[in-house]
């Protein structure tokens, strides 16, 4: 059986992560795929050492502006295609999704819009969510997708679900997609697949010193198409990571 292991990272400012240790990091990872969000940079503002980690090859795309957004992709496996333009203008503004083809499927990662400066920007959030989704339905083969959502699904995936009922990223109106995509769909939700428990979670507030505390949301996710549930192997988050507000997260998947 060959299996591939996953990670996915936001790493809030990637030149920032290499002085924490994030080169270090990826090379005792083991992983095959490793997807970052929130790259805050352009590939030509990086080391070469950033750029070329042993044993793996780069991907990149950067929000226009600099310093903002951007999502990156290091990968041991050759890819069919590298997707980092897309046909809808929405999914190709500020540096938030690029794919790759592989042999058994499509794997995205997305740094998700975070819609807490305002309603305009809850609006683009959804919408960002419904192309998103019509554009994976249309694909030929099974999707892998990861990234920072922006969004905790059920009550269990936050510390404080009663007080943040109106607080973007735990609005009903965002976590509808998630109820739609993995309740009505059938899309799976990798970590709660193998977890139920709660009190796990991805990011904290770091001004308030809320990981210490273990205040935290789970709104970083590995999904699968329905149809790959048979595949997955194991699903975690790896929260004893230091280096960003997020924590890794992983998949291992049999193919």
């Amino acid at each position: 059986m060959n299996q591939l292991l996953l990670y996915s990272w936001n790493v809030n400012g990637l030149r920032a992560a290499e002085k924490k240790g994030f080169i270090e990091w990826a090379r005792g990872s083991q992983a095959d795929l490793i997807a970052i969000q929130e790259t805050k940079c352009h590939p030509e503002q990086l080391s070469e050492k950033l750029l070329h980690i042993d044993g793996y090859e780069s991907y990149w795309k950067s929000g226009e502006r600099k310093g903002y957004s951007g999502v990156a992709i290091y990968s041991r496996i050759k890819p069919l295609k590298v997707l980092t333009e897309f046909d809808d203008p929405v999914l190709n503004a500020e540096g938030r999704l690029i794919g790759l083809e592989l042999d058994q499927f499509f794997f995205f990662n997305g740094y998700f819009p975070n819609g807490g400066q305002g309603t305009h920007r809850i609006e683009y959030k959804l919408d960002f969510y419904k192309r998103f989704e019509q554009m994976i339905e249309a694909l030929p083969k099974p999707t892998v997708f990861c990234g920072d959502v922006n969004t905790a699904h059920h009550e269990i995936d936050l510390a404080r679900p009663k007080e943040n009922r109106n607080t973007s990223g735990f609005m009903d109106v965002e976590r509808a997609w998630l109820h739609h995509l993995i309740d009505e769909k059938g899309y799976i939700d990798s970590f709660r697949h193998f977890h139920k428990e709660a009190g796990r979670y991805s990011w904290w507030d770091m001004k308030t010193r809320a990981r210490e505390r273990n205040i935290g949301w789970r709104i970083d996710y590995f999904i699968t198409s329905p149809s790959l549930k048979k595949n997955l192997l194991e699903a975690d988050i790896d929260d004893k990571t230091p280096g960003s507000d997020h924590a890794p997260i992983f998949l291992k998947i049999k193919v």
